[in-house]
């Protein structure tokens, strides 16, 4: 009965080898709630980006959620990036220097160079 309280708790489980030895653990997917939220940004906030833009006359339900969806990994890709420049000078707290360490390091962001000054 614990075992399969714990296969449904979304928790990382063990497996058993054909050697008996313990599998590396792997991570369930999370249990979709029926509350949970597929984005993390309000849609609505996206959505009057995007019209404020002049060259958008209609912007589609799922349009504005791919846009959305996009925007969440662009902000975490360059956040862990510039985690690990913070890392490099030993530091945990995300500092300016590391955001501008990160867009000269990583050639994807070449595109930022100079949007902070």
């Amino acid at each position: 009965m614990a075992a399969a309280a714990a296969a449904g708790s979304g928790a990382p489980r063990e497996e058993e080898g054909p050697a008996g030895e313990a599998a590396a653990l792997q991570p369930q997917a999370p249990m979709s709630a029926p509350g949970a939220r597929l984005s993390r940004l309000p849609l609505a906030r996206v959505k009057a980006l995007v019209k404020a833009d002049p060259d958008v006359t209609l912007a589609g339900q799922e349009a504005i959620f791919i846009l959305a969806r996009a925007a969440e990994l662009f902000v975490e890709t360059i956040a862990k990036d510039a985690y690990c420049c913070a890392q490099q000078g030993k530091r945990k707290t995300l500092q300016r220097r590391d955001l501008d360490n990160a867009i000269e390091a990583v050639d994807e962001f070449a595109f930022l160079e100079g949007t902070l000054d």
